[in-house]
C-alpha cells in the first residue's frame, strides 16, 4: 500500500492528486446514495386498484384541501355591523325641518274657515317642495307623497308643533336600539303604530305616521372593512393541510379515487418520469463533502507527502464506512424498525482518532452522520432520517471522547463498551422525549442494536487498525507504545550487546520527550525514537565510549580516518537495520538525521595534530539534516547528554553554559535549516534541558567511609 501511494504521488503533483482523490470520494458517495434519493414511481390510474401500499416520500401542502379550509373559515365569519347613534339625530332633525317648512308655507287665514287638504293650492305645494329641495340635503320630495305635504299645509301651527313632537319622540324611541336593514320595515310600522295611539286629527295623524315611516331607517350599518379584516384573520389562522412524510396515501388493494389520485399527482407519483431535482441535490451534497475535506487539508500545516497519505487514508475509511452502511441498509427488507442503529457508527471516528487526530475524526463523524440520514431513511426515497443522523453523530463523538486517553489496543474494547452504554442512553432518552408508545420487544431490540453497535465498532477498529498502520506507515500512539516494549528484538539487542548505549538512549529519551512536549511536538514519538536512534552502534559496540567498561579504547590504536568511518557509519547502519526490521519511517529518519551533517570534531582535530591536513567535509556526517522538530530536539539531546555525562563535576552553571554552546553551535552550523523550529522554541528547549539535567545531576550528600572510621578507632 505504501509503495502504491508513493508511486501515485510521484506521478502526480499533490494538488492534482488531491482533486483526483476527492473526485473519487464524491463519485463514490453519489453512487452509494443514489438509490436513496431516486424518487419512486408508480403505474397509477384513476379508479384502478393499488398494487401496493403507497406512502408519501415527502411532506407537502395539499393546496386543494387547504383552499377549501380557507373558504370554509371565511364563510363562517359573521358580517360586522356598527351601531351609528348619530343617524337618529340626523333623522329627527330632518323631520323637524319638514314640520318647520310646513309652518312657514302654511297660509291659514285669521278669520274664516281654515284650508283643507282639497283646498290647498298647487302653488303652495310646489313652493314647499321647492324650498325643501333647496335647503334639505336629502331628496324628501320623492320619498314623501304630495298628500302628506297637503295635510301638513292644511294644519295649524299648534297642530304641527304637537305632531312634530309626537313624531320625533316616537322615532327616537324606536331608533334607540340598533337594528339592521332587514328589521327596518318592522320598526317603521312600530313607530307609525305608536303615533296612532295619540289624539291627532285624521289628516295630521296620517301625515305624522307617514313621516315616521320615512324617518325610521337602519342604524346598525354593515362595516365592510372590519368584515374583510376578520375574514383575512380567519383565513390566515387556518393551518395548511399537509400530506406528511411517510403518510399512507392508499393501502394495497384499495381503489384510487379522485381525491387519492389528486394527492398522488401532487406528490409526483403518477408518472414514470423521474424529476432531476433529487439528483442535482445529491450532486451538491457530494460536492459539499469534497469541499469540507478539501478546506481542512488546505489549512493543515503539514508536509504535502503527509497530507497525501492522510488524504488517501481518510478517503478509504469514509468510502468503507459508506459501503458498510449500504450493506447494513439491505437488511431493511426484513422490515426491522430502525435497522441503522446496529451500524458501528464509532468505527471510523475511532480509527481516525487513533491514526491521525481528533479534528479529522470529528469532520468524518459529521459527514458520516449526514450520509446516514439519507441511507437509513426508513424505505422512503428522497427523505432524511434525523434521528439516525443524531444517533451516528452522538455515537461517533462518544467514540472519540472515550478513546482520547487510550494508548493501548486493549483500551479500544473498553471504549467500545462505553460507546454501547452511550448509544443505549441516547436511544432511550430520544424515545422518551418523543413519548413513543413502543412495546417491550422494540425497547429490547433497540438495546441490542445499541450494544452491538458499540462492541462492533471496537472490534472492527482493533482489526483494521494494524492493517491501516502497516499499509500506510501510520505511526499511531498505540503503535508507539507497542514499540517501546523492552521485549522488542532490537531493544533487547541494544540492552544485551550495548548496555551503555541503551542507558544513553534512555537518558536522551527523557530529555527529548520533555522538550518536545514543551514546544508542542510529539513527545511520545521522540521518546520511542530515541530508544532506537543508536541501534547502529550494536554493529561495533566497543568502539563507542559509553560501552567501554574496561577503560580500553580501541581508537587509541587506529588512525583518525578509520575511527571516523566507524563512528560515522553507525547512523547509516542503524537506518538499514530499522528498515530490515520494518520499523516506521519516522524511526529511520531519526537514526539517519540525528547527527545531521555535524563535524566529528575529536577525530578531525586528531588528524590535524598528526599533520594529515584533513578535509573538513570528509569528517562530517553524511546527513541529511534534521527535517522535523522531533529529530532536531533528539539531535541536540544526544549531544547534550553525552557532553554532560563526560563532565567531572556538573553544576547548574556549567550545564547551562554547555547546553547554550551546543545549541548555538548547531544553529550557526545550519543544522536546523531543514526543519521549522523557531528561535523561541530553541530557548524553550534549552530551559527544559537545563531543568531536566539539573534534576539528574544534582549534588548528593557525601556519606562517610565506614571502613576508614573503624581503622581510626582501632588505631
Amino acid at each position: 500500500m505504501q509503495k502504491w501511494v508513493r508511486s501515485m504521488k510521484d506521478l502526480l503533483h499533490y494538488t492534482f492528486f488531491k482533486w483526483i482523490l476527492l473526485t473519487i470520494v464524491g463519485l463514490a458517495s453519489f453512487l452509494l446514495l443514489f438509490s436513496h434519493v431516486s424518487p419512486d414511481t408508480y403505474n397509477t390510474r384513476l379508479f384502478s386498484v393499488a398494487d401496493e401500499t403507497i406512502r408519501s416520500p415527502k411532506t407537502i401542502v395539499d393546496e386543494r384541501l387547504s383552499e377549501a379550509e380557507r373558504e370554509r373559515a371565511a364563510a363562517e365569519v359573521e358580517p360586522v355591523y356598527q351601531y351609528r347613534p348619530e343617524i337618529t339625530e340626523n333623522r329627527t332633525s330632518l323631520i323637524s325641518s319638514i314640520y318647520e317648512f310646513a309652518k312657514d308655507f302654511n297660509q291659514v287665514p285669521e278669520e274664516g274657515e281654515p284650508p283643507t287638504e282639497q283646498t290647498v293650492s298647487n302653488d303652495m305645494l310646489e313652493s314647499l317642495k321647492n324650498a325643501l329641495s333647496e335647503d334639505v340635503s336629502e331628496n324628501v320630495t320623492e320619498s314623501i307623497n304630495d298628500q302628506t305635504f297637503r295635510q301638513l299645509l292644511a294644519a295649524t301651527d299648534d297642530g304641527l308643533d304637537n305632531a312634530k313632537n309626537i313624531t320625533i319622540d316616537q322615532v327616537e324611541r324606536v331608533m334607540q336600539e340598533p337594528f339592521k336593514q332587514e328589521e327596518a320595515l318592522a320598526k317603521k310600522n312600530e313607530a307609525a303604530d305608536n303615533i296612532a295611539q295619540f289624539s291627532l286629527n285624521d289628516n295630521l295623524m296620517n301625515a305624522a305616521m307617514d313621516l315616521a315611516r320615512f324617518a325610521v331607517v337602519e342604524n346598525n350599518i354593515y362595516d365592510p372593512e372590519q368584515t374583510e379584516a376578520r375574514i383575512a384573520q380567519a383565513v390566515e389562522a387556518v393551518e395548511p393541510v399537509q400530506i406528511l412524510e411517510g403518510q399512507v396515501i392508499v393501502q394495497k388493494g384499495y381503489l384510487i379515487d379522485r381525491d387519492v389520485y389528486r394527492q398522488l399527482d401532487a406528490l409526483g407519483l403518477t408518472t414514470n418520469e423521474a424529476s432531476p431535482e433529487p439528483y442535482i441535490g445529491l450532486a451538491l451534497f457530494s460536492l459539499l463533502i469534497m469541499l469540507i475535506i478539501h478546506f481542512h487539508f488546505s489549512s493543515w500545516k503539514i508536509s504535502e507527502e503527509t497530507k497525501g497519505l492522510y488524504l488517501v487514508l481518510v478517503s478509504i475509511i469514509l468510502v468503507l464506512s459508506l459501503s458498510l452502511m449500504k450493506a447494513a441498509e439491505l437488511i431493511r427488507e426484513l422490515e426491522i424498525l430502525q435497522v441503522g442503529y446496529i451500524f458501528p457508527a464509532a468505527m471510523a471516528p475511532m480509527l481516525l482518532k487513533s491514526m491521525i487526530n481528533t479534528r479529522v475524526a470529528l469532520i468524518i463523524t459529521m459527514i458520516q452522520a449526514l450520509c446516514a440520514s439519507i441511507i437509513f431513511n426508513d424505505m422512503m426515497t428522497g427523505a432524511v432520517n434525523v434521528e439516525v443522523s443524531l444517533y451516528f453523530l452522538f455515537s461517533g463523538l462518544a467514540g472519540i471522547l472515550f478513546l482520547s486517553d487510550s494508548k493501548r489496543r486493549t483500551h479500544l474494547l473498553r471504549a467500545g463498551l462505553f460507546v454501547s452504554a452511550a448509544n443505549l442512553m441516547f436511544l432511550f432518552s430520544l424515545t422518551l422525549i418523543e413519548s413513543g408508545q413502543l412495546s417491550a420487544i422494540d425497547y429490547t431490540l433497540f438495546a441490542v442494536f445499541a450494544i452491538i453497535s458499540g462492541v462492533l465498532s471496537s472490534i472492527l477498529t482493533i482489526g483494521l487498525l494494524p492493517l491501516f498502520e502497516s499499509g500506510f506507515g501510520i505511526l499511531s500512539t498505540m503503535k508507539l507504545v507497542e514499540l517501546s516494549n523492552p521485549n522488542h528484538p532490537l531493544l533487547k539487542k541494544i540492552l544485551t550487546e550495548a548496555p551503555g548505549t541503551y542507558h544513553h538512549s534512555v537518558m536522551v529519551a527523557n530529555l527529548a520527550e520533555a522538550a518536545c512536549e514543551a514546544i508542542g511536538a510529539n513527545g511520545l514519538l521522540a521518546r520511542v525514537g530515541c530508544y532506537y536512534h543508536d541501534i547502529g552502534k550494536t554493529k561495533r559496540p566497543h568502539y563507542f565510549i559509553e560501552n567501554q567498561m574496561s577503560g580500553h579504547n580501541p581508537h587509541d590504536h587506529l588512525d583518525p580516518q578509520t575511527s571516523r568511518d566507524i563512528i560515522i557509519s553507525h547512523a547509516k547502519e542503524g537506518a538499514d537495520m530499522l528498515r530490515k526490521y520494518k520499523l516506521p519511517s519516522e524511526f529511520v529518519d531519526i537514526a539517519e538525521q540525528h547527527h545531521g551533517t555535524t563535524l566529528l570534531k575529536f577525530f578531525y582535530y586528531k588528524a590535524k595534530e598528526k599533520g594529515l591536513d584533513p578535509d573538513e567535509e570528509e569528517y562530517r556526517y553524511p546527513g541529511p539534516r534534521p527535517m522535523t522538530k522531533e529529530t532536531a530536539v533528539i539531535s541536540v539531546a544526544d549531544s547534550v547528554e553525552a557532553a554532560v555525562r563526560s563532565m567531572k563535576d556538573p553544576t547548574p552553571e556549567k550545564i547551562k553554559k554547555l547546553v547554550e554552546s551546543i545549541i548555538q553551535d548547531r544553529l550557526q552550523d545550519g543544522q536546523f535549516n531543514e526543519c521549522d523550529i523557531t528561535i523561541k522554541q530553541l530557548e524553550t528547549i534549552k530551559t527544559v534541558f537545563c531543568e531536566t539535567l539539573n534534576g539528574i545531576f544534582h549534588s548528593r550528600i557525601e556519606y562517610p567511609d565506614f571502613k576508614k572510621e573503624e581503622r581510626k578507632k582501632e588505631a
